[in-house]
């Protein structure tokens, strides 16, 4: 990458929440429950609420980027 900043995996946060992984990808919160909700990004859920693996979020991001999971 050419120096877009820090990844999720950089700021040292390993489980994030809604919010956070929003303010990551720079989309609303009402996006991130919606896609989590649907299986379209890595999530799971610790009672009523959804977690995300920082780890898995920056996987996802790199497929998308490369165009896996086109269909």
């Amino acid at each position: 990458m050419s120096g877009q900043g820090k990844t999720v995996c950089d700021s040292g946060k390993k489980v994030m929440n809604i919010k956070q992984v929003a303010d990551y990808l720079g989309v609303h919160t009402s996006t991130i429950y919606k896609y989590a909700q649907r299986g379209t990004i890595p999530a799971f859920k610790i009672g009523s609420d959804w977690r995300f693996s920082a780890k898995h979020i920056d996987l996802w991001i790199d497929e998308k980027m490369n165009g896996a999971g086109k269909k």
